[in-house]
């Protein structure tokens, strides 16, 4: 019988898909966060945090899913230097999106 997932990992998971739909709505012009940009960024470190928290605790728990969900490092770091109008956030920010999956598929 498979366990439940890390609730720390479903989290972190679910603030980067909630991220991604929210500067995916953005650049669509569906959603108009130019009086309060700061949504996206708060979303972002909510999902850099849970992601470490997420990470620190499958360390802990000597989890395979740690190594999954490492490569999501990489992302997390670059995206705050990269310009949110060029065609690199999103495609940097969508790289992060495999980790996270096979970090839930191994968890």
């Amino acid at each position: 019988m498979r366990t439940s997932r890390p609730p720390l990992l479903v989290a972190a998971a679910t603030a980067y898909a909630a991220n991604c739909a929210l500067g995916a709505a953005v650049a669509a012009r569906v959603v108009d966060t130019s009086g309060a940009r700061w949504v996206h960024h708060a979303v972002f470190v909510t999902t850099a945090a849970l992601t470490a928290a997420a990470g620190t605790d499958l360390a802990r728990r000597r989890s395979g899913a740690f190594w999954r969900l490492l490569p999501v490092a990489a992302p997390l770091l670059a995206i705050p230097a990269v310009s949110a109008r060029s065609r690199w956030h999103p495609a940097i920010a969508l790289t992060a999106a495999p980790a996270y999956a096979a970090a839930l598929r191994g968890a």
